[in-house]
């Protein structure tokens, strides 16, 4: 399966990030904490849909977890701007994806793989 033509974690992911980026330029007009629950929220919900759709699960999880819980942090663990909120979520989802990238796959890859296939 295919979102865009790219694979849906790299999509779901790259739109969580986007999303921290929107927040952080301040165009939403939230206060910092508002901010920091939308993108934490937003990013839990898409990375658990990324975690649903790969296997193995357990790599795309644990970015779902660590980017929403270091935005949920700096939104109520620390005094933050909306900038700072948005930019962790960015730099955190930008680092882990690019690390945990290598270790899933689709869950429901559109094209046989292995020795038999064509």
């Amino acid at each position: 399966m295919k979102l865009f033509g790219r694979e849906p974690v790299v999509v779901l992911n790259t739109l969580s990030a986007v999303l921290g980026l929107i927040v952080s330029l301040g165009f939403t007009g939230l206060t910092a904490d508002q901010a920091g629950a939308i993108v934490a929220i937003t990013s839990a919900i898409l990375g658990a849909i990324a975690a649903a759709m790969t296997r193995p699960v357990a790599p795309q999880a644990f970015t779902a977890v660590v980017a929403a819980g270091a935005t949920a942090v700096a939104a109520f663990g620390y005094d933050v701007s909306q900038s700072t909120v948005g930019a962790i979520n960015t730099v955190v989802l930008a680092v882990l994806t690019l690390l945990t990238r290598a270790q899933v796959t689709p869950s429901s890859p559109t094209a046989p793989t292995g020795p038999m296939a064509v």
